[in-house]
């Protein structure tokens, strides 16, 4: 009978600590940049938020320095990506409020909601069927386009489980076409001074303005450059679009669950409802109550912003620049069907949600 031997001691995870550490202080430090670039005010006057630079940054650091040191930052970097964003995502709701709603209307809400359903509809439908996309790809697309650019793709990415450079890919889209319409929005209020197309003067052109332009720092360049009523209408009103993400998301998810199990041919198949969407709802309503002074919600809401520029930089050092031109031209051209129905579509949408308002009963 053999003698048992001691067991063999086990050292301490210390190179995986200094690679979490290490990945997680890369992404500090690129997220801080974005940050403090993202205050100059040429950027800021033209829509660029810190979030589109901290990806724009990754992926400049991504492709050059990033594959030598890869190996000892990957696992900091993959956290940043997945763990920091959710719990960015969950704090994204100190921004909103229940009484944005009642500050919008009924009306608004009801523009918010059609817009972010018909636009996700439609890059679904020409994105597969039209265009030949991965369903995937065509619903980041979607998502960046309804709701608010970038923020939403990232939010949608853990649900949709996509690849990085289809993440990417669908955040330089949204992006791209929103930087275009910081400066063609001005120029379509100036035609509809004449045309009247999208009522309520100058506060219904800023909740038009809110309710079609991809992000918020987009919005707010956008509805500035139009006039003080448009900026308070506009940021309202992409405020409560904002706040649709969560749950849609919800949604999103229950219904690519019954889709997989169709697809498998099952009967019912267990759906993964995001708990950082809950999260975001319950900071929305914890947020309603006006418990925390504005000096405490101030820096809690740039440390949000923080997390969720760190987990765009990881996710921009992960990305390759060759993945994405291998993408082709097919995402740039749905973006720009999604972009030309936003103007269009969103005029029909707002010019006739106010039609309805206006009836006797509405």
């Amino acid at each position: 009978m053999q003698t048992p031997q001691p067991p063999t001691p086990v050292a301490p995870p210390t190179h995986g600590l200094r690679s979490l550490a290490a990945g997680v202080l890369l992404a500090a430090l690129l997220g801080v940049a974005a940050m403090a670039l993202g205050r100059l005010p040429w950027l800021k006057g033209h829509g660029f938020s810190p979030l589109a630079i901290a990806i724009a940054l990754g992926m400049l650091i991504g492709n050059s320095v990033y594959p030598r040191i890869g190996a000892l930052a990957g696992p900091g970097v993959n956290f940043s990506k997945q763990r920091l964003l959710r719990i960015g995502i969950v704090f994204f709701g100190l921004r909103l409020t229940v009484q944005d709603i009642a500050a919008v209307g009924f009306a608004g809400v009801v523009v918010d909601l059609v817009m972010v359903c018909s636009t996700f509809l439609l890059a679904c439908w020409v994105g597969e069927r039209w265009l030949g996309l991965e369903r995937k790809a065509a619903m980041l697309i979607g998502i960046g386009s309804a709701i608010c650019g970038a923020a939403a793709v990232m939010g949608a990415e853990p649900v949709v489980r996509a690849r990085a450079e289809q993440v990417t890919v669908a955040i330089a889209t949204v992006v791209g076409f929103g930087t275009v319409a910081i400066f063609l929005y001005p120029l379509l209020y100036s035609i509809n001074l004449g045309v009247a197309l999208v009522p309520g003067g100058e506060q219904g052109f800023g909740i038009y303005i809110g309710s079609t332009v991809h992000e918020v720092a987009q919005v707010v360049a956008a509805a500035q450059s139009v006039g003080a009523a448009a900026g308070g209408s506009a940021v309202i009103a992409k405020m409560v679009r904002v706040m649709l993400l969560a749950p849609f998301l919800v949604a999103l998810s229950l219904w690519l669950a019954r889709s997989h199990a169709a697809e498998a041919g099952r009967q019912r198949a267990g759906a993964h409802v995001p708990w950082f969407a809950l999260g975001f709802i319950g900071m929305v309503l914890f947020n309603s109550l006006h418990w925390l002074p504005g000096s405490v919600v101030g820096p809690l809401t740039d440390l949000d912003t923080l997390l969720l520029a760190m987990a765009m930089a990881a996710l921009g050092l992960t990305t390759r620049a060759a993945a994405i031109v291998h993408a082709g031209p097919r995402p740039l051209l749905l973006a720009l069907v999604l972009f030309v129905w936003l103007i269009v579509g969103g005029v029909l949408v707002n010019r006739g949600v106010a039609a309805l308002a206006a009836l006797p009963g509405g």
